[in-house]
């Protein structure tokens, strides 16, 4: 129950960039100022573009054509200033400025001082993004600069503490459309399907579980990861071995001209399947094969290699996995559950032709290197040049 004793259960709109953001509208301020950021599962901050910052990346770079929504903290008759810096570093980039408080209007839910930071400085890449900022929907532990997230201070409004993630399957990648939505303080029962697999968190900073085993053609990993699901991030990430195997059963090759790995729109892979809880859940071609108006009939597969060391997980779900299978945030009870979608994908259609008979996959281990969460760019710039 909310404060005033009604059930709250609020559902953000998510719009859909070219199937790799997935951006909800924001409010801060008084009088409301609107922003567009990425709603991300993989980080605990929000932060958007402050207004004295005059450089391109926080006007919005041009081969993005979309300009940027800044922070007037000046227009704001409730921001609280401070003199706390903060600085982000996410997989593609980083952010620096100064911690604010200021009222957040999130899908109708409102609180009067939430912890923010403004950026005085965005890295290049997310002037080339259709975003204003980020607001992370990770835990308390994962935040910087002792900032609490929004979802924690917002958990007392809410019916249930939880939210869900639903992200349309593949669509036409011509124009922004209807990309989904966040239901928070229930379950998306319009477009999530009845039935819950639940599994229990293995930390509380991302939202990280354990993966039993992955499975690709004639690849299968037999190995224990630790794993996150992230809506920030586009693609499914992956140790390197398990990315090899991807490129080996896709025919993939990396284009040095836009620095990714291209496959053919219109021939027929193998589902990516990971295990989970005991539980397959499949990826079909149509969400990793990724048409982005290539010539030559070339699509982008959507993976790749996870970099870096350490105890970080080895495994990203980004947004490839979320279109299928609806995330269920459980912060009460510390889990997250996996519920199929009940729209099924447009745009990709393989051939009818498949292999005649199963092959018998093979077993390998070894050592393997992440990263942390990461947005994945957009590459307008370099699809600019491409085409």
């Amino acid at each position: 129950m909310s404060q005033s004793g009604q059930v709250v259960i609020d559902r953000q709109p998510l719009v859909d960039y070219y199937d790799d953001f997935y951006l909800g509208e924001i409010k801060l301020g008084t009088p409301p100022q609107s922003f567009t950021v990425v709603m991300d599962t993989g980080s605990s901050n929000l932060w958007v573009i402050d207004a004295k910052c005059e450089s391109q990346d926080c006007l919005g770079q041009p081969v993005s054509e979309y300009s940027k929504h800044q922070f007037d903290t000046s227009a704001s008759t409730t921001y609280q200033k401070s003199n706390q810096p903060f600085l982000l570093i996410y997989g593609s980039g980083s952010c620096k400025g100064v911690i604010g408080y200021d009222v957040l209007d999130l899908a109708g839910l409102k609180y009067a001082s939430q912890g923010l930071g403004v950026a005085t400085q965005i890295a290049s890449v997310f002037g080339s993004q259709p975003i204003d900022g980020i607001l992370g929907l990770g835990w308390p532990d994962l935040a910087q600069g002792q900032v609490v997230p929004p979802m924690q201070n917002m958990l007392s409004q809410l019916d249930q503490p939880i939210f869900t993630v639903y992200i349309h399957p593949v669509l036409p990648a011509d124009a922004p459309v209807d990309g989904g939505r966040i239901t928070f303080g229930g379950f998306d029962k319009d477009n999530c399907r009845d039935e819950i697999n639940y599994v229990p968190l293995t930390s509380r900073t991302y939202w990280q579980f354990k993966l039993d085993d992955f499975v690709m053609g004639d690849f299968r990993a037999m190995t224990n990861y630790q794993v996150i699901t992230d809506t920030g991030t586009s693609w499914i990430g992956c140790p390197t071995d398990v990315f090899n195997a991807m490129v080996k059963n896709t025919n993939a090759k990396l284009s040095p001209l836009i620095g990714q790995w291209i496959v053919q729109c219109d021939t027929y892979y193998p589902d990516m399947i990971f295990k989970i809880g005991g539980i397959e859940y499949h990826i079909p071609a149509y969400e990793y094969v990724l048409d982005l108006g290539l010539p030559a009939g070339d699509c982008v597969l959507a993976a790749f290699p996870m970099v870096g060391t350490g105890n970080n997980p080895k495994f990203i779900l980004g947004d490839v996995f979320i279109r299928q299978y609806c995330n269920v945030h459980d912060i009460g009870q510390g889990r997250i559950g996996f519920a199929r979608s009940t729209v099924e994908g447009t745009t990709y259609t393989p051939p009818s032709t498949q292999p005649t008979s199963p092959t018998t996959p093979t077993t390998t281990s070894g050592g393997f290197m992440a990263t942390g969460s990461t947005v994945t760019a957009l590459l307008l710039a370099l699809l600019h040049n491409y085409l």
